[in-house]
């Protein structure tokens, strides 16, 4: 994962429990699973209205070919 080893995960987790306390992680969590969430949206959104343009481009060159 990352290439991060067990030592530095738990150095890593030690960190973030000393900077927001036990009671802040979860509200962290959340937000941060919120954010992600989000960001995929957005990128399924990008997506499929490329994939549309792509589409859209292909079948209007089809046609003038005819």
């Amino acid at each position: 994962m990352f290439g991060l080893g067990t030592g530095e995960i738990i150095i890593i987790f030690i960190v973030i429990l000393l900077l927001f306390g036990g009671r802040k992680i979860p509200e962290v969590a959340r937000g941060l699973g919120k954010g992600i969430r989000e960001f995929k949206k957005a990128k399924e959104g990008f997506e499929e209205s490329l994939n549309e343009a792509i589409e859209e481009k292909e079948e209007k060159k089809s046609d003038e070919k005819k």
